[in-house]
C-alpha cells in the first residue's frame, strides 16, 4: 500500500477541483458544489481480490544535483509491442505524431504518482508535450480497489480530454478520496463535478467489462513489460522508476531525441 505523504499541503477541495473541470466543459451547472455534498451511491467499490495487487510503490526519485543528468534505464522493451493494441484504447496526451512517446503505468492511490502529476508533470507538458516534441499515454495499474474505481469514473466521463482532465483532478485531490473512510461518498463528489448523476456514478462502478479491461491492462503491464511499481515509464521503449523531478525527466527525454 502507498503511503500519505507526511508534508502535503492540504488542496482547496471545490475551487480547485472546479477549475480543472471546467476547462473542458466538464463542471455541471452552477450549484454543483453544493449538489455534490449530498448522500453518496449506494455503489459498491471493486473487491480487492479481482485487482492483481502490485509490489510496493518505488520511493521518490533522489533530488536533482545543479546539473542534472539522464536518470539511468533500468531496461527497455520493444516499442513496437508496447504500443501494441492493448484491452483499452489508449488517451495521448500531445501531437500523436510526436517523435517521443513517454508511456506511464500509474495507480490513483500512489502518493508518488500524485507528486510526479502535480509537481513535474505541468513542466513536462509546456515544454515537450505542448511543443509537439513528445506525448504522454497514461495507462492503468491499480494496486487496489479505491485506485481501480477511480480509473473507472476517470474512463466513464465520455471523452479523452475529459478523461485525462478527471484523472488531474483525482490526482490532485488524492489525499480527499484514498484515504477517506468512505470512498464512495468521496468519489461521488467529484463526479458530480465532472456532470456525473447518481445513477451514472453508480453504473459505472458496476461496469464488470470496464473493470476487467482495466485489471487487463495491468496485468498486461505487469507480465509483458515488467512493471511491478508505480510511477513507472518508458521513453520510447527505455524503462524508468519513480516519481522523476521535472529536470530529470526533461533531460531523459531529451537523452532520446
Amino acid at each position: 500500500m502507498t503511503q500519505p505523504l507526511t508534508a502535503r499541503t492540504r488542496l482547496a477541495k471545490a475551487p480547485r477541483t472546479a477549475a480543472l473541470l471546467a476547462g473542458v466543459g466538464l463542471l455541471a451547472l452552477a450549484g454543483c458544489t453544493d449538489e455534490a455534498e449530498s448522500t453518496a451511491a449506494n455503489a459498491v467499490l471493486p473487491s480487492a481480490d479481482t485487482v492483481l495487487m502490485a509490489q510496493a510503490d518505488t520511493a521518490p526519485a533522489t533530488p536533482e544535483a545543479s546539473t542534472v543528468e539522464a536518470p539511468e534505464s533500468s531496461g527497455s522493451v520493444d516499442v513496437a509491442d508496447l504500443m501494441a493494441e492493448g484491452p483499452l484504447p489508449d488517451i495521448v496526451i500531445g501531437d500523436a505524431d510526436a517523435p517521443i512517446t513517454i508511456v506511464e503505468y500509474a495507480s490513483m492511490t500512489c502518493s508518488h504518482c500524485a507528486d510526479f502529476h502535480e509537481n513535474s508533470y505541468p513542466q513536462i507538458k509546456k515544454d515537450f508535450l505542448e511543443t509537439g516534441q513528445a506525448k504522454l499515454i497514461l495507462r492503468e495499474f491499480p494496486f487496489d480497489p479505491r485506485s481501480l474505481a477511480a480509473f473507472m469514473l476517470a474512463r466513464c466521463t465520455g471523452d479523452d480530454a475529459k478523461r485525462t482532465a478527471m484523472v488531474d483532478v483525482l490526482f490532485s485531490q488524492q489525499d480527499d478520496w484514498a484515504r477517506a473512510e468512505n470512498a464512495s461518498t468521496a468519489l461521488l463528489k467529484i463526479a458530480k463535478l465532472a456532470g456525473m448523476s447518481q445513477d451514472e456514478f453508480t453504473s459505472c462502478l458496476n461496469d464488470k467489462a470496464l473493470q476487467e479491461k482495466i485489471v487487463e491492462t495491468q496485468q498486461k503491464g505487469q507480465n509483458e513489460f515488467g512493471v511491478n511499481a508505480t510511477p513507472t515509464f518508458f521513453i520510447n521503449g527505455d524503462k524508468y522508476s519513480g516519481a522523476l523531478s521535472a529536470e530529470q525527466m526533461a533531460a531523459a527525454i531529451r537523452a532520446h531525441m
